[in-house]
């Protein structure tokens, strides 16, 4: 049967615009008021083929949502659809688009004026071969919302597993997939995440070296884009995306990246160019600024009820990293040096237009939850200094067993404790310089301008499972951080020794939280997502984890459950 469907199309492309030599791939905005257009097919002549890396849906508002897909060839004219329906029987928005090599055949369709609340269906056809993508699912906000789920999840790494956790969040409940970034890895074939263990599954990184150059990005994003769990993941839900470093190169800063050597890879600011033009291809967001297209920062209101402030702690505003290494002399460590650099005020992880932003964001914000979407750890993880100088060494479990029983004495207030015990367990730097704690004022900048609001921040980057209360400086309690394990990449469990025991494992995670003020919940060796629902009354993340990723046989259980209010 012939179906001819007509609809008015006005397609209004977003100029390509540099900011700091960063050019990112246009969407295409469709609009309510369009010209007519009529689209004829047989629907019974068509075949799913030629869509390979299926279709995703981005960044939903109570008035529109992205439809993605990547199309095999380019010059080709794309039918795509939206319909309130399965069976696509009437048709909400239509158009067509050609494809372009330009920005590898990849197609974002920016859906606008749409109404609220609605769960839509989308396709895309290829008429000239009788092609027809699968369908996808996603929606659009509602205005007035007493739930929302997120699934949260950061970390993928092809060549280190299967994304089983994908699939569950594909057939879970949540409204939306929040991907914190490290969607992939740019090191090359056999290197990290590859072991004897998972050498059968044979997932070793296409390009087979690191990636540099454009081509490098988008074949490795189509790699990725391959997996059926991802593709499932995408197709069911809609996803909110922020990069973190690997989807340009390890440990980045604002100038450069610890994975980049300008003598033998180049230009840092030509493989960054590369890095988010591939990104803005195949994970296209709404961009906050018309005249900046190369902004990722931006926030996502949820029916008022959640404040989704997403934020770039990576690229825009961030100073190079302080190396712990570089405050340690021939006469031990230089404390007064280090903090000297730590809290020095022209140091930023956000930069100053986008820590200004933010605050206005939340200052602004009537949502009843304030949720900051971000890459990093924000919560103090300071230990023993005593501790990071053991990590690796032989003495490393008895050094940590007695750590943990003078910090347990003392939290007692046991008098028969040495200065020198004391001093053991008290005299903490923060482990992970990456992270907030590496960059202490503007966090405290953050908290200063709260003004009373508490903040719920969603956090990824480590690969492994936190809780912990946000304590200011003045030791007010700002709110809590929620983070997720990572989708395959290993954990702290690739540390602890060749001879890992299920219980060496829990005395390892057990000693971390008590050594570590404010640390409620450590998970150190299990991969998975948070599910975080947010209601008028509370915020309950689940941390939930997968048994294996060396099977596409697995089962799901719940590690641990936090509530807030």
């Amino acid at each position: 049967m012939k179906k001819t469907k007509n609809t008015r199309r006005n397609f209004i492309q977003k100029t390509l615009m540099a900011s700091g030599g960063i050019i990112l791939a246009p969407n295409i905005i469709s609009c309510s008021e369009d010209d007519n257009v009529q689209v004829e097919y047989d629907e019974s002549q068509l075949t799913v083929q030629n869509f390979s890396y299926g279709v995703a849906s981005f960044d939903p508002s109570d008035s529109g949502v992205i439809i993605w897909t990547r199309y095999t060839t380019a010059n080709v004219e794309i039918i795509w659809e939206v319909s309130t329906q399965t069976d696509f029987s009437s048709i909400l928005r239509t158009g067509k688009i050609t494809t372009e090599t330009s920005r590898d055949n990849t197609l974002a369709i920016e859906l606008t004026e749409l109404e609220a609340d609605q769960k839509l269906y989308y396709r895309f056809i290829s008429t000239s071969d009788k092609s027809i993508s699968v369908v996808g699912e996603t929606i659009t906000l509602p205005t007035d919302a007493t739930q929302a789920k997120l699934a949260v999840c950061s970390c993928s790494n092809y060549q280190a597993g299967l994304f089983n956790a994908y699939d569950a969040m594909a057939n879970s409940d949540a409204d939306i997939i929040v991907h914190l970034g490290d969607y992939f890895y740019e090191y090359g074939a056999g290197g990290y995440g590859s072991t004897a263990e998972n050498a059968f599954l044979n997932r070793s990184h296409e390009p087979e070296g690191e990636i540099i150059s454009l081509d490098d990005y988008r074949t490795r994003y189509k790699q990725y884009r391959s997996d059926t769990s991802l593709q499932l993941a995408h197709q069911k839900k809609p996803f909110i995306c922020v990069w973190d470093d690997h989807e340009i190169a390890n440990d980045t800063y604002k100038e450069g990246a610890e994975n980049h050597d300008e003598a033998t890879e180049g230009s840092f600011e030509v493989r960054k160019q590369n890095a988010l033009q591939a990104y803005s291809e195949f994970l296209p967001f709404s961009r906050i600024s018309a005249d900046d297209n190369s902004l990722i920062y931006r926030s996502v209101n949820i029916g008022n009820l959640v404040n989704l402030v997403l934020m770039d702690t990576r690229l825009i505003g961030r100073d190079k990293q302080l190396s712990i290494t570089d405050y340690f002399t021939a006469t031990g460590f230089d404390a007064v040096a280090f903090q000297t650099a730590l809290s020095d005020p022209n140091r930023s992880i956000l930069g100053t237009e986008q820590r200004d932003w933010v605050i206005s964001e939340i200052g602004n914000s009537s949502a009843k939850w304030q949720v900051l979407g971000q890459q990093v750890l924000m919560g103090k993880m300071n230990v023993p200094a005593e501790l990071l100088t053991a990590f690796g060494s032989p003495n490393f479990a008895t050094i940590l067993t007695e750590l943990v029983t003078i910090k347990l004495r003392h939290l007692n207030n046991d008098p028969t404790l040495t200065p020198e015990e004391i001093a053991r367990v008290t005299s903490v730097i923060p482990y992970n310089l990456d992270a907030w704690d590496g960059y202490p004022v503007d966090r405290e900048i953050i908290y200063g301008a709260l003004n009373g609001k508490k903040i719920v921040t969603l956090a990824g980057d480590t690969h492994n499972a936190w809780q912990n209360t946000l304590i200011a400086a003045d030791g007010s309690e700002v709110g809590i951080e929620l983070a997720t394990s990572s989708v395959s990449s290993p954990g702290f469990e690739t540390y602890l020794g060749a001879n890992l025991t299920p219980e060496l494992i829990a005395g390892f995670q057990e000693a971390m939280t008590t050594l570590i003020d404010n640390l409620n919940y450590f998970d150190a060796s299990r991969r998975g997502f948070m599910m975080t629902t947010f209601t008028t009354t509370e915020v309950t993340s689940e941390w939930i984890f997968v048994d294996t990723l060396l099977s596409t046989s697995y089962n799901t259980e719940v590690g641990y459950t936090y509530s807030y209010s």
